[in-house]
C-alpha cells in the first residue's frame, strides 16, 4: 500500500503509523466515568468499507495525518494533514 503524503509524495506504508480513528472523541478529562474511558481505550469498531484514520509518517516529514481509505481493498481516496483538519473543525 502506498500513501501519498502531502508533503513528501506517494511513500510505502512502511514509513507510516497506523493509530486509529481519526474522528474517535475522547471523553471530558477527569469528569468521565471510568467506564467511558474503558470504552474509549479498548471498544473500537472495525468498519468493512470507507474509514477515517490517523497515520504518523515517522520515516519522513513526521506529521500527522487522516487518511481516508477503504478497509476492504485498502484504496486510498483522500490524504489530509491532521492538523489543518484540526484547524478547520475549531472554527
Amino acid at each position: 500500500m502506498r500513501i501519498t503524503c502531502p508533503h513528501c509524495g506517494a511513500r510505502d506504508a512502511q514509513e507510516f503509523s497506523y493509530l486509529g480513528a481519526a474522528d474517535l472523541q475522547r471523553p471530558e478529562g477527569m469528569a468521565a466515568s471510568e467506564a467511558a474511558m474503558a470504552d474509549y481505550v479498548y471498544q473500537r469498531d472495525n468498519p468493512a468499507g470507507v474509514h477515517r484514520e490517523l497515520w504518523y509518517h515517522g520515516a519522513g516529514c513526521h506529521a500527522w495525518l487522516v487518511v481516508t481509505r477503504d478497509t476492504r481493498n485498502h484504496a486510498i481516496t483522500a490524504v489530509e494533514p491532521a492538523k489543518a483538519r484540526k484547524a478547520g473543525a475549531a472554527a
